[in-house]
């Protein structure tokens, strides 16, 4: 599967964001959860349940860049991304509906992932990659 040079923005975008994101909840759980308003206790469960789905976040993110550089891995990046960023925005509106409002900075959280699920699904939608590239080819008929 050869990408096309938005299909390799898209999934460059959707890694890094992962990656960075993943990163920052394993690492740095209060000041990240700070940034949406939300105060964390220091209670070692409650750190320990963000910070494994944190760990499977930035893991998804560094398989969505491995994806850009292997073509063998561009599959699982693909899948990747799409689970990614269908499930987060999925999960926010099963929030939304259960839970109510949230804050102004997880709406916005949410409008960026379904920013990032759009681009995924226009970049990798069936029919959307690039030829294959055309060769000599000696089963070609004579003209």
């Amino acid at each position: 599967m050869t990408l096309s040079l938005f299909q390799k923005i898209t999934l460059g975008l959707a890694g890094i964001t992962a990656l960075v994101i993943g990163l920052c909840i394993l690492a740095v759980p209060h000041q990240f959860y700070a940034s949406y308003g939300i105060s964390l206790a220091d209670d070692a469960s409650l750190l320990s349940e963000l910070r494994a789905p944190g760990a499977g976040l930035a893991v998804l993110g560094g398989l969505m860049l491995w994806g850009m550089v292997k073509r063998t891995m561009r599959q699982v990046a693909l899948a990747a991304a799409l689970t990614v960023y269908i499930a987060f925005p999925a999960g926010r509106l099963v929030g939304l509906l259960v839970d109510g409002m949230p804050s102004g900075s997880i709406l916005g959280a949410l409008a960026f992932e379904v920013g990032i699920a759009a681009l995924c699904l226009l970049a990798f939608r069936r029919g959307s990659r690039p030829p294959a590239p055309q060769g000599n080819s000696s089963h070609a008929p004579a003209a």
